[in-house]
Formats: C-alpha cells, structure tokens, sequence
C-alpha cells in the first residue's frame, strides 16, 4: 500500500513539476512583455515630458507675446492718434489757407481797380490839360488890349481900387475867413474818407475775426467729440481695469481661502491607483451612458452638517460607494463594461428596480431625533428614492442615550445612530466602530477637497484672463495722456476763443462803432461849414456887387471903348477860365491823392495777405509732409501688430497642436498602462497558480516524506534502486527554528536529501500504476487499506506493539503541554499589561478631565469680570469627548453687545481679553504663587486698559 501511495505520489510531484515548469515559463515570457511595455511606457513618458517642456515653452513664448502685443498697441494708437490729430490741424490749415486766398484775390482785385482808377484819373488829367492849352491858344487872340489901353485898364482899375478901399479889406476879410472854412471843410472831408477806410478795416478784422471764432469752435467742438470719445474709452478701459484689479482682488482671496482650506485638508496626499482606476471607470460609462449615470451616492448628496457625517456615513454604509443609474438594464450594461475592463465589483442602484417603503411621517414628530434623510442634501431631485432605499427610516440623535432610548424605550423598535456613528438595529444588534467611521467620513471632505481642486483651477484660468485685462493700464495712462493733452489744447483754444470774442472782435466791433459815431459827426460839422461857406458866400457877393457898381462907375467909358457890358466881362473871361482850370486841376490832385493813399494802404494789405498766404502753404505743406510721416510711423506699429498678432496666433496654434500631441500622448499612455495593468494581472494570476501549484508540490513532497518517514518508522522495507532508509529523517534532529515552522511544512535540506531516494516499483503491479483519475487512485486505496487493516488485525493479534510509536506519543505530548503552558502565561501577560494600560488610560482621563472641568467651569465667571458684562460668554469644548487630550480643545467667545464670532474675528483686544480670561481659570485649577504679564495692553483701547486696572 504504501509503495502504491509513494509511486502516485512521484507521479503527482513529477505532473506538479511539468506544470510548475510550464507555468514559470509563461511567467518569463510575461514579464520580458512587461519589461517590453514598461520600456514602451518609459519612452513614452519621455516623449511625454519632452512634448510638455515644449508646451510650456510656446506658453511661454504666447505669454511674452502678449506682453509685447499689450506693450505694442498703445504705441499704435498714439501714433494713430498724433495721425488724426495732425489731419485735423491740416484741414483747419487748408480752410485758413483758402480764406487767406480768398482775401488775398479779393484784395488783389480791389487793388487793380484802384490802379485802374488811378489810370483813369491819370488819363483824364492829360487830356484836360491838352484841352485847356489849345482852348487857351485859340482864346488868346480875342481881347486883345492895346498898349495904352493896357496902361489905361491899369491906371483905372488902381483908381477903382481905391475907391472900393473899405469895401476891398471887408471883402479880403470874408475870403481869409471862407478860405479858412473851406480848409476846415477839406479837413473834414479828408478825415470822413479816412473815418470810412478805417471802418472798411474794421469791417475786414471784424469779418476775420468772426473767421477765426468759427474756426475756433469747429475745432473745439471737433476736439469736444474727441474728448468725449477719449473720455469714453478712458471710462471703459478704467472700469475694465477697475473691475479686473477687484476682481483680481476677489480672486486672490478666494484662491487663498480655497489654499488653506486644501491645506488642512492635506491635499499633498497622492490618490491610490485604486481609487484612479474606479474614478477612471466612473468616467468612462458617464460618458457611455450620459444621462443615464448619475454618478455614486457619495457624490450626490452631502450632509447638512459636519456633525452629521459620521452618522450618515455609519447608515448609508456600503451603499456610499453605490452607482445611481436610471434602470435596471443601464446597470447591466454598466456591469458587463467593467467585467471586460477587468475592474472592480460595483454595488448599483436602479431607480426603477428599486423596492422602497414609504418615509413613517410619525418619526419626524419624535423629539431628539431627526430622519437621516432629512439631514442629507441631495441633487439631482429624483435620487430620493436611492437615499430613501439606503437610509430608510432611521433616525439619528444627539446622543448615544437618545438613540438607545427612541430605539428601545418605546412600543416599537426604531433603527437610530448617535452622531458618534454608535447604531442600533430593530434587532437588538448594537455596533460602533467611531476610528474607522472617522476615516469613512473624512470622504465627505475628500468630495469638498475635489470640488475645492475644480475651483482653484478655474480661479487660476480666471485670473490669467484678468491679468490681461489688468495689463490694460499701459494703454489706460496713454489715453489718458492723450485725453490730458487734447484737454489742454481745448482749454487754449477755448481762451483764445473767449480772448477773441472778448477782446479783438468786441474792440473791433468798440471801435467801428466809434468811427461809425464819428462818420455820423462828420455830416453835421460839414454841412455847419457849408452853411457858414454858404452865407458868406452870399455877403461876399453883396460886397463883390457894390465893388462892382463902383468899378462899373470908373470903367464905363473904358468899357465902351473896348466894346464890352462891363469890366468883369473882360476879367471873368481870363479869371474865370483860370479859375475853372485851377479847381479842375484842384480836383484831379485831391483824388489822385485819394487814390495813392488808398492803393498804398491797399498794397500793403495786399502784402499782409500773400505773406500770410505764404505762411498758411508752407503750413499746408509741413503738415502734410509731418501726416506722410506720421502715416509711415503708423503703418509701421500696425505691421509690427500684425506680424505680432500673427506670431501670436501661430504660437496658439502650435499650442493647440502641442496639446493635442500631449493628450494622444496620454491616451497612448493610458492605453500602455492599460495594456502593463493586463499584463501585470496576468503574471499576478500565474504567480498565484504557481503559487499554488508549489504550494500542492510542497504538500506531495511533505506527504512523500511522511509516507517515507511512516515506512521507517513502520519499519516497512521499501524497494530501493539509490539511496537507503536511512536517509529518511525522522525529525528529531530538527533544529528549534524547523520546529516553529508550521507541521505541514518540511526542511527543504531533508526534502533535497530524500528526493535522491530513487524506489524501485517493479514490484508494484500494472493495474495498480495504471489508475490515473482521484476516483480510481481512492477506490484502490480503499481496497489496499480494507486488506491491510485486516492484515494488521491479523497481525496485531500475533505480534508485539511498537514501543518506539508509544515513545514518539509521549514526546509530542509533552512538547504541546509545554507549548499549551507557553500560551497561557503569554496570555496572562497579555491580560496584566491591557489592565495596567486601562488604568494608566483611566487615569490620565481622569486627570485631565479634573483640570478640564475645572476650566471649563471657571471660565465664563471669569470673562464676565473681566468683562465687566453678564452679557459675555466663554465656553470651552473637546474635539474628542472620548480621549480630549489627544485632539484639540475649542476656545470660543462671545463679546459683550455682539453676535457669535469665530475667535479669528474678534478684535485684537478681545483675543487679549479672552487670553486673560482663559490663562486666570487655568490658573484658578492650582495656582501658581505668580505670574508675569508682558506687553499686553498694546491691543486694548484706553476704556478697556482702564476696565482691566480696575479689575
């Protein structure tokens, strides 16, 4: 029988061998793929990390671009601003330049007129003069007088003379007199003509200053609109910029509130590649099955409050992790994904497959005890039914009293949790667990700290954005700057506007009114003149007529003889024609005179007008050479925009193309570990067949030695073809560490030794080495032991026990009373050291909890001294009731007259008052003999310095 166990022993260890065998080589072959892959995903993260350097670089590059482009653009708009600016001054240029044409041909032509004129006069003073000689040479021969006539004519007219003496000097009198009065009288006429040229000026400098005037307010409404439009877009870059800096402000905050709030949430901790897996498959059938995947509970509700969340998560249990689908076929489907994913299990939630009993509204009415769904938000609305199926109508209480009570105090048995997770069935089953519903709750966090990654992501991509707008400022000041400058020139132009309308047209205007009043005078004094020049004229010719009676007396006989009326016939012939002549000639110099004076001043307005002509072309003509230049200056900032904003957008562009690399990069990445997490599966799964498999080998090789062993000690001989029996270790030279080993487990020194052993089965019969399967190797067996319990039957009635097998019992008796004896007192030890650990614990609570209470106790006495208001508040509470000294202790204070206030946000003489206060009740436990203060009226105000002195 044995020879039959040990040979289907060797068969099974030698088919165990072919198969470990078999199994190590595949598990080569997958780890050189591995080492394949991982290779691969090295690579690939190289190309990643190269790819990324390069990302970040045309980042980079994009951002210096920007800068250059923000940079940039107030130089184009100044240019293109001094451009505008420039066509303005020329077309207001233009418009003078034509006017001052305008005046200067205007001028021109009055100017020929008058030479023309003056021509005229010229001409018509000759032909008088020709006219007057050859009427003066056909008159000389008629009235002729002889030489004694002459004498007589002479000698009469002295004796007349004489006569008319008196009447003579009265006569020479009136003509003093007339004369004077006819030279006031030019005078007068001459200033009345100059009066009217001067108004004509005035008129012109009138008309060039109401020119001017309108020139002026063009400009200054042109100037106006510009103004309003630099004020308008000041306004707009201002209130953007504005915004962007409180913005920017708000941002910071919120981002150094979302900093800290991920720093105390540890969020330095790196996920598990577990939990990367689940969120990977979560994502993946959301996008499978969008709308039909809602998403796990966890990330669907979250606790109304923090004290809540041990309690909700001891309720809802496994079913946090649950996935929320829409049906029963959606988590089917899901089901089979994640199988071919080789993921996890997932626990789902079908809403339509889901069996939920009515919420009992009686519960709600229990006092102390609230519905744990009632205390847990949810979104979206119809995931009610998956909470209302994980929560039931379990109710959750302040305390574990108040739960054990409306859990078993009533008529009917409630499922309640205390806030310390402490749950209690209907079934009586009370359990707890608070360490490990610490950490499960802590996922309620967790799901805060995500939602804090997301925000601090798009507060970061917000911010970019409003640092370029805040970037803004450069073209800000510009406008501004150009707003200021085109301010100032409004504000010359509107002097000089005002300056004109005030000074130069209103004293033009003074002064025209003036001559004008002058002009007006003159009428009256020349008609006074003509008046007087009149009625002398009249007395004049009274005088004439009496001389002339009295020379008509003495040249009667004169007259007669010469054949004429009278004397004055013969005089007034010659007189009166030299007469004629002299005023005519008088008349031809008073207006050529007229004529040069006016053609003078003409000229030299004329002059004026081409010199400022002159000046408005050359004007013209600079600043239409400044707007060529200006122009080029502009066309140049807008080409080096252009090609900015060109590199710009190719640098976005290969930005774009540089992340569409890294996430193909990725995905390949993604696929790689995909691919290494198969592989990594596979080898795993053959480590644990080989595993077993040298595990089932071990166990045949033990059994061999057992069966080799059994047959020596049995003294049963054995058929050999190598080694001896003696080679079979019994196990008493065992060392001590082969005898803590496992009794199923065997030296592998003895194990190499005996498997040289070589038997020999010849003997053995071929039905027996023929039997292949269990059944038939059991059958045989039982058929070989039947015939030998009947052989050792037999033989146990002939021979002798074996007194060795007797000795061998008692020693392993012994060795387990010895290792029983071991393990009670290790026990025992045990037992004493938790006791004296409880104790030391108990005692160290106590102690603490004496110091505490007595704190605790004393404070609000003491902050109302200090205080000096029953109003104030001070109360002191553990972050953990069970063990306070290891977690924190919550200090917290309520000012006289104000609301409830996190200690951060009191006052700093508040904090120093609440210090005070909790330093004096910790001193008030056992006091120390004193204490020093330093420094600690600084943050008091002089009424608090003096309630504390007093105090």
């Amino acid at each position: 029988m044995q020879l039959f166990k040990l040979y289907h022993n060797e068969a099974e260890i030698e088919k165990l061998n072919r198969e470990l065998a078999h199994r190590n080589r595949e598990i080569d072959k997958d780890r050189k793929r591995m080492d394949r892959v991982e290779e691969e995903l090295k690579e690939k993260k190289k190309e990643l990390g190269r790819m990324m350097r390069e990302q970040q670089t045309v980042e980079k590059e994009i951002k210096e671009k920007d800068a250059e482009l923000n940079q940039k653009r107030p130089q184009y708009i100044k240019a293109k601003e001094n451009t505008s600016h420039k066509i303005k001054k020329l077309e207001a240029a233009r418009k003078s330049l034509q006017s001052a044409q305008k005046t200067y041909k205007k001028r021109k032509a009055d100017m020929e007129e008058l030479e023309r004129e003056q021509g005229a006069v010229e001409t018509a003073r000759q032909e008088f003069e020709e006219r007057m000689e050859e009427e003066a040479q056909s008159q000389g021969q008629d009235l002729t007088l002889e030489e004694n006539q002459v004498k007589q004519y002479h000698r009469l007219k002295e004796e007349a003379s004489k006569r008319a003496a008196t009447l003579a000097q009265e006569l020479e009198k009136f003509n003093r007199d007339q004369k004077a009065d006819q030279d006031r009288l030019d005078l007068e006429e001459r200033k009345k003509v100059e009066t009217e040229a001067k108004i004509k000026q005035k008129i012109r400098e009138i008309e060039e200053n109401q020119k001017r005037i309108e020139k002026l307010e063009d400009y200054i409404q042109t100037s106006r609109q510009s103004l309003e439009e630099q004020k308008r877009m000041e306004e707009e870059l201002t209130e953007e910029v504005e915004q962007a800096k409180r913005r920017i402000d708000e941002i910071n905050m919120e981002l150094n509130q979302v900093m800290e709030q991920l720093g105390d949430a540890r969020i330095d901790r790196q996920e598990n590649s577990r939990q990367q897996r689940k969120a990977e498959i979560m994502e993946s059938i959301k996008r499978l099955y969008p709308g039909s995947v809602y998403g796990r509970l966890i990330d669907l509700c979250q606790p109304t409050q923090k004290k809540y969340q041990i309690a909700v998560t001891k309720v809802l249990g496994k079913n946090m992790d649950a996935i929320i689908v829409d049906s029963e076929k959606t988590g089917r489907d899901c089901i089979q994904y994640i199988k071919e994913q080789r993921g996890e299990p997932e626990t789902f939630l079908p809403l339509d497959y889901l069996e939920v009993k009515p919420t009992d509204e009686k519960l709600r009415e229990l006092r102390g005890a609230k519905l744990v769904i009632d205390v847990i938000r949810y979104e979206p609305p119809h995931i009610k039914k998956a909470l209302q199926y994980a929560c039931g109508n379990a109710l959750v209480c302040e305390n574990v009293e108040d739960a054990r009570r409306i859990a078993f105090g009533g008529p009917y048995r409630h499922k309640t949790v205390a806030l310390d997770g402490t749950l209690f069935q209907k079934s009586g089953v009370i359990s707890g667990g608070a360490s490990d519903l610490k950490a499960k709750a802590r996922r309620w966090d967790e799901k805060a700290v995500d939602k804090l990654k997301d925000r601090k992501e798009k507060l970061t991509e917000e911010l970019k954005e409003q640092m370029k707008a805040k970037r803004k400022e450069a073209e800000l000041r510009q406008v501004q700057s150009q707003a200021h400058g085109l301010q100032m020139r409004l504000k010359y132009s509107q002097s000089d506007l005002e300056q004109t309308k005030t000074r130069h047209l209103s004293l033009n205007m003074q002064e025209k009114s003036k001559l004008e009043s002058e002009l007006a005078n003159f009428g009256p004094r020349i008609n006074d003149i003509k008046r007087i020049i009149q009625s002398r004229e009249r007395d004049i010719k009274d005088l004439r007529d009496r001389m002339n009676l009295v020379e008509d007396e003495v040249f009667v006989e004169f007259c007669k003889e010469i054949g004429v009326r009278n004397i004055r016939e013969f005089e007034e012939e010659k007189v009166k024609r030299q007469n004629e002549i002299a005023k005519k000639r008088l008349e031809f110099e008073t207006q050529k005179t007229r004529l040069g004076i006016q053609l003078d001043y003409e000229k030299n307005q004329l002059k004026e007008d081409q010199e400022k002509v002159q000046m408005w072309e050359q004007t013209v003509k600079k600043d239409e050479s400044e707007i060529e230049r200006l122009k080029k200056e502009e066309q140049r900032h807008m080409k080096i925009i252009d090609e900015t904003m060109a590199q710009l957008q190719d640098l976005k562009n290969q930005h774009l193309t540089k992340k569409s690399e890294v996430n193909d990069k990725n995905h390949e990445m993604e696929e790689i570990r995909k691919k290494l997490g198969g592989a990594n599966k596979e080898l795993t799964q053959l480590q644990k067949e080989v595993t077993a498999i040298e595990t089932k080998l071990e166990q045949k090789r033990s059994d061999r030695h057992n069966l080799l062993q059994a047959c020596k000690m049995q003294d049963i001989r054995l058929p050999l073809k190598s080694g001896t029996m003696d080679d079979i270790s019994q196990g008493e030279g065992s060392s001590q560490t082969e005898e803590s080993m496992s009794s199923q487990k065997t030296s592998s020194t003895v194990l190499a030794k005996e498997a040289l052993i070589e038997i020999d089965y010849s003997n053995l019969s071929e039905d027996l080495k023929d039997a292949l399967s269990e059944e038939e190797i059991k059958a045989e067996m039982n058929s070989l032991q039947q015939r030998l319990n009947e052989q050792q039957s037999i033989l146990q009635r002939i021979s002798a026990p074996n007194m060795k097998a007797m000795e061998k019992l008692e020693s392993v008796r012994d060795k387990f009373q010895e290792t029983s004896d071991e393990f009670e007192a290790a026990r025992k030890r045990a037992k004493k050291a938790k006791q004296a650990f409880e104790q030391i614990k108990k005692e160290r609570f106590d102690r603490f909890n004496a110091c505490f209470e007595s704190v605790a106790t004393n404070i609000d006495e003491i902050y109302k001294a200090l205080s000096r208001n029953s109003s104030a508040q001070a109360f002191l509470g553990p972050e953990n009731p069970e063990e306070p000294y290891l977690d924190g202790i919550n200090y917290n204070c309520v000012a006289p007259g104000k609301r409830f206030r996190p200690m951060d946000n009191l006052s700093g003489g508040e904090k120093t008052v609440a210090a005070l206060a909790l330093l004096f009740a910790i001193h008030s436990y056992k006091p120390a003999p004193f204490f020093v203060l330093d420094e600690m009226t600084p943050p008091w105000t002089t009424l608090t310095s003096a309630r504390w002195q007093t105090t």
